[in-house]
């Protein structure tokens, strides 16, 4: 799709731009000709933004914008003309010692803050907020090979005390008491080729255990069919039009990638 530059005259928000999700929705969003409004913590750090500035599009519509997710009001003069919010931004800090105070409080104050100022403008159309399976698929009820998690889901936030799971109960209810037409999206580990310089988390954890499954030889054991822990329902995605990328052909991208950017050495 490269050079490939669609006509458009709207204005999005992407927050937490550098990550991984939100680095490729940036990406896309300048081929489809939007104005792309994108947080980050600094913008003056190359290895947040270098693969930004980079994109096609984006030396004339792409605006790089320092935020503090857990300021109130701080997103009001960044989503104000804009026509949508993607939220991706969630503070993560690998093995905190207290997930309450550090993981949970910033991801609902970070949520609501950017909520907070969606409502504020009526030339937001919609919200979509980047959530995870953790807040939908965990609930005392079993997980068994026949059941479909999908969007009538929602975890159990006792049972499963977890960021995305509050942050995305927060949301639900401000959108509905502000009217705010709210979109989320839940997913799961998250493979692919990286756009940034940096590892995600799931690509980290891909980058420890996609090399032990093929040294383990992968291929031999193709001829016992995998059995799912539980279902996953991809009926709404399906209704947008969205193709999902073969499984081995992910893999393939993700060993590539981590390769070239010299994660992995086989």
């Amino acid at each position: 799709m490269s050079g490939s530059v669609a006509c458009n005259t709207k204005t999005v928000c992407v927050t937490g731009a550098s990550g991984y999700i939100a680095s490729w929705l940036v990406k896309f969003l300048l081929l489809r000709g939007y104005t792309v409004k994108a947080t980050v913590r600094d913008p003056n750090d190359p290895k947040k933004v270098e693969h930004l500035v980079s994109l096609d599009g984006a030396k004339e519509r792409l605006q790089l914008v320092k935020a503090n997710l857990l300021e109130e009001g701080a997103f009001d003069s960044i989503v104000d003309g804009c026509d949508g919010v993607f939220h991706t931004a969630s503070p993560f800090i690998t093995g905190a010692k207290d997930p309450q105070t550090q993981l949970i409080e910033p991801a609902v104050k970070g949520t609501l803050n950017v909520l907070g100022s969606c409502a504020k403008f009526p030339s937001i159309k919609r919200v979509v907020l980047t959530s995870s399976i953790a807040a939908v698929a965990y609930t005392a009820k079993p997980l068994t090979p026949d059941v479909v998690v999908d969007e009538t889901w929602y975890s159990d936030a006792e049972f499963c005390k977890e960021s995305k799971t509050l942050a995305e109960e927060a949301a639900w209810s401000f959108a509905k008491e502000k009217g705010i037409d709210l979109v989320t999206i839940n997913p799961a580990m998250v493979i692919g080729p990286l756009l940034q310089p940096t590892l995600n988390t799931s690509a980290s954890q891909g980058q420890k255990y996609i090399p032990m499954l093929l040294m383990d030889g992968l291929t031999c054991a193709e001829d016992k069919p995998f059995s799912p822990t539980f279902q996953v329902s991809k009926e709404k995605a399906k209704s947008l039009g969205i193709d999902f990328i073969p499984l081995e052909v992910s893999l393939k991208e993700t060993v590539d990638s981590l390769k070239e950017k010299k994660f992995i050495d086989f």
